[in-house]
């Protein structure tokens, strides 16, 4: 094959931008942990024109006004080259990346609106990794790996998962997919390229409660394993581009410590997930970790250490012909024939009462609790008042869910929910990659998996390895088994197209299978193109206005100074006059905000060791009165960091007002004192 890896910055705006994956409308940025980045991963025949991109961003998911926007770009650019059968976009599904990057209502609500400063970076970061992963082309191979992960994840449904019959869990030995699949590309010359890992694991080990972004811990293991192959370059740098994408992550925590009582410290593991005092509320699962910071380089680093032995030990090469298919589908209107007498449909999208409990890794708001089968009197009429009453078809479709919004009935001022959603398959040789618009369930990835396996073999395709990639293309959140759909804990209310979600997907990845194995992709109706709406930009975001330094101060001035010296293990903190970092990103796409610096007796001079790339160092901002704000740089020093004379640096942007109608945006620095490592 011809084999090209890219990646790029996609960060976007590190402050005031609500963060995407609780939902909770006061998680908002408030500074930088590590950077997000988009990794592009293009395969092609040497031979043919044939090619499949893959693509995993640190976002939440991929939503379809993303995706659009990405397709239309990548066109401009490469004409036929590159387009929606043959481009798959996955998220990684962080929950500490900005939001605001989507065009239907629901995501407006916590998200603020659209915020095209985000959604900008994020296109911006994704064409730019294909960019680069397109002109790094060369001869390549492929291997393939599997192993076990051990004590990295928890089904965080048990009790629906205990739903599924005997039978189907007799042949498992876990209720989670402990495999993870790695893809490993090295170039002709034996020059490393890259690898992409596929895991099922939620990254939710920094929780509600956090205000950084980060790629959380799958980010965290590609951190270590791009820091390990790319010697002596800064965090981000470096030719060498290790993915961990996302899976069937839809019941699975890293989390392992399992459910408690935040107010009293006893188990919640019942099936409401709910506490004597406090209810759902204060049910929390915990991490392995004392803090979630350290429960994020656990489990981070439990993913890169299989990933890394996987990756050293794959011999198994991938080879045949390259192919893929893609459709679009109203997915609100799928006839699935069950069997030769039974006939089942799809429905409009709506989400029951057990949405708004959350789960144990962020919990909801009010008093709802997981597992409601019966709608609740006193919501119902706030929400009959407010958005009006779901309609008796859609009820009827949704049984056993009580319908908390019915989104496919609410249409202003754009509709709440996707109808039309891709499914898509893309093979390389022996590896067929299932491309997913959202979250499926452990019982429910198997069964899709299985079901596509079993297609490709009953066409004469033996032996074909079938991942799935999470967050795919569209978002359409959950996607559970017709079984586990009966209890409805948060994922079965949150599987909007109703009880056959599952049936109609394995009906329609089977047909895109067959495509591939009998050649015929070609055949495959490309069915409805998704909407596109004008929204250029509505948000609730603050504008950015003009900032002021305190009296006698400038902007990067020290306010609060490092000690003189450090050991290894502590934190050195300074902070400084500082402005809006949403100024940076606003002006630089790929802006950095701090540095440490070592001093080398040699040169005499500073040499930059750390940006704001690195897991070490956390960046803060907090916004003052009178248009003032303030900026902390924390450097936590690692152990083995050498001994020797540092400093924090600063970099930032401020709004200045030049005229009655005109501001300007002026760039500063600040810089610590120099201290010691001792």
């Amino acid at each position: 094959y011809l084999v090209g890896v890219g990646r790029a910055d996609c960060t976007g705006p590190v402050a005031q931008v609500p963060l995407m994956g609780y939902a909770n409308p006061e998680q908002v940025a408030g500074g930088l942990l590590s950077r997000l980045y988009s990794r592009a991963f293009i395969v092609a025949d040497p031979e043919s024109s044939k090619r499949v991109v893959f693509v995993s961003a640190d976002i939440g998911m991929v939503s379809q006004r993303l995706r659009l926007e990405v397709l239309q770009q990548l066109r401009s650019k490469y004409g036929d080259l590159y387009g929606q059968e043959n481009v798959i976009l996955s998220g990684t599904h962080t929950h500490s990346g900005p939001g605001g990057y989507f065009q239907y209502t629901l995501f407006w609500i916590t998200s603020k609106g659209l915020v095209r400063p985000a959604l900008s970076s994020i296109v911006n970061g994704i064409v730019k990794s294909i960019d680069i992963a397109h002109e790094n082309m060369k001869r390549g191979r492929l291997f393939i790996n599997r192993g076990t992960v051990e004590n990295s994840q928890i089904n965080r449904s048990p009790f629906s998962y205990l739903e599924n019959p005997e039978s189907e869990r007799k042949r498992y030995s876990s209720n989670t997919d402990k495999e993870m699949v790695v893809l490993k590309m090295v170039g002709e010359d034996g020059h490393e390229l890259g690898l992409i890992s596929w895991f099922a694991v939620h990254p939710v080990s920094m929780n509600n409660s956090n205000h950084l972004v980060n790629s959380d811990n799958v980010g965290y293991a590609s951190y270590l394993f791009e820091q390990e192959k790319n010697k002596g370059m800064l965090p981000g740098e470096g030719s060498f581009v290790a993915a961990f994408a996302s899976s069937n992550l839809g019941d699975v925590s890293p989390n392992t410590r399992g459910p408690f009582c935040a107010n009293t410290g006893e188990s919640c593991d019942n099936p409401q997930s709910s506490c004597p005092v406090g209810g759902a509320a204060m049910c929390m699962a915990k991490g392995p970790g004392n803090d979630m910071f350290e429960s994020t380089r656990i489990i981070g680093q439990n993913l890169y250490l299989k990933a890394k032995e996987l990756y050293e030990k794959a011999s198994q090469e991938v080879t045949g012909p390259l192919s893929s298919a893609h459709q679009w589908v109203n997915m609100s209107d799928v006839s699935v024939e069950l069997n030769a007498t039974h006939t089942v449909k799809t429905c409009k999208p709506a989400l029951g009462h057990s949405f708004a409990a959350g789960t144990i890794d962020g919990v909801g708001a009010f008093n709802f609790t997981q597992g409601s089968v019966e709608g609740d009197p006193f919501w119902d009429q706030i929400r009959d008042q407010l958005l009006g009453e779901p309609s008796n078809e859609t009820k009827a479709c949704h049984k056993p869910k009580p319908i908390l919004f019915s989104t496919g009935e609410m249409t202003w001022p754009h509709p709440w929910h996707p109808d039309i959603v891709d499914v898509q398959i893309a093979a390389i040789g022996s590896l067929a990659i299932l491309a997913v618009p959202g979250e499926f369930t452990t019982m429910s990835g198997r069964r899709l998996r299985e079901a596509v396996k079993s297609e490709f073999d009953s066409h004469g395709t033996q032996g074909m390895n079938v991942v799935i990639a999470g967050l795919c293309n569209v978002y359409t959140h959950y996607i559970t088994t017709y079984e586990e759909y009966q209890v409805q804990r948060y994922e079965a209310a949150s599987t909007i197209y109703g009880p056959h979600t599952l049936s109609a997907y394995i009906q329609l990845y089977r047909g895109l299978a067959k495509a591939i194995a009998l050649n015929a992709t070609e055949e495959l109706p490309r069915g409805p193109e998704p909407p596109f709406f004008k929204v250029t930009n509505l948000t609730l975001l603050p504008s950015l206005s003009v900032e002021n330094a305190p009296a006698n101060k400038n902007f990067g001035d020290v306010l609060e100074e490092v000690g003189q010296e450090y050991r290894e293990k502590e934190v050195a903190e300074v902070t400084f006059v500082g402005a809006n970092p949403r100024n940076s990103a606003e002006n630089a796409t790929e802006h950095n905000f701090l540095t440490v610096e070592k001093y080398s007796n040699i040169s005499s001079r500073w040499h930059v060791v750390l940006n704001d790339a690195s897991w070490d160092t956390r960046f803060y901002w907090s916004k003052g009165s009178r248009g003032q704000s303030n900026v902390t740089i924390e450097w936590h020093i690692p152990a083995g960091t050498e001994l020797g004379v540092y400093r924090l640096r600063y970099f930032g942007h401020y709004k200045k007002r030049v005229s009655l109608l005109r501001t300007i945006t002026v760039p500063f620095e600040g810089s610590s004192s120099a201290f010691q490592i001792t």
